[in-house]
C-alpha cells in the first residue's frame, strides 16, 4: 500500500502528458461512462464553473453553465491521464471535430513549459502564451500542422 502512494506521488510532480477532452454539455455523463469501461476513479473531484474565481470582465454564467464540468481527470491505461471540460455555448463555443481534443504537455517548471510553446508555437494559430492561472502556468495553441497543445505546470508541483 505504501509502494502505491509513492508512486501516485511521483506521477503528480513528474512531467507527463495526458489527453484533454472537450464535451459540448455532456463531460460527466462522458466520464462516468469512461469510469465505468476502464474500471478507475476521478483523480479529484469535478471542478465546476461555478468554481472558477471570478475575474475581471469575466461574463455572469447562466445557473445551467455554472454546473457544466471545467476540469474532470481520471487516469485510464497505464500512466495516461484523460481529462475534461464542457464547452459552452453562451460563451460562443462550438464543439466541432478538430477542436474536440488536446494534447496536453504537462512539464516540470514553467521555464520547460516557456521553452516547448516558443518552438510548437512557431507558426502556429490560436496561441495564448503560458501564464499564470488560479490552478497554475498555462497556455495553448495550435501548431503549424492544426495539433491542438496545452501547457501547463500545476501549482501541486
Amino acid at each position: 500500500m505504501k509502494k502505491n502512494s509513492i508512486i501516485k506521488t511521483k506521477q503528480i510532480t513528474m512531467a507527463n502528458v495526458s489527453i484533454y477532452l472537450n464535451f459540448m454539455g455532456n463531460a460527466e455523463e462522458a466520464f462516468n461512462h469512461y469510469k465505468k469501461v476502464f474500471r478507475t476513479e476521478f483523480s479529484a473531484p469535478i471542478m465546476r464553473m461555478k468554481d472558477i474565481p471570478a475575474q475581471p470582465g469575466m461574463p455572469e454564467l447562466s445557473e445551467v453553465d455554472k454546473n457544466k464540468v471545467m476540469h474532470a481527470a481520471m487516469p485510464i491505461l497505464g500512466m495516461t491521464e484523460i481529462m475534461a471540460t464542457d464547452m459552452l455555448e453562451s460563451m460562443g463555443h462550438k464543439l466541432i471535430e478538430g477542436n474536440n481534443m488536446t494534447i496536453s504537455l504537462n512539464p516540470d517548471s514553467k521555464e520547460e513549459a516557456d521553452q516547448l510553446f516558443k518552438e510548437l508555437s512557431e507558426d502556429g494559430v490560436e496561441c495564448v502564451a503560458p501564464h499564470d492561472e488560479f490552478w497554475g502556468y498555462w497556455g495553448t495553441c495550435k501548431d503549424k500542422f492544426g495539433i491542438r497543445r496545452m501547457f501547463n505546470v500545476s501549482n501541486r508541483v
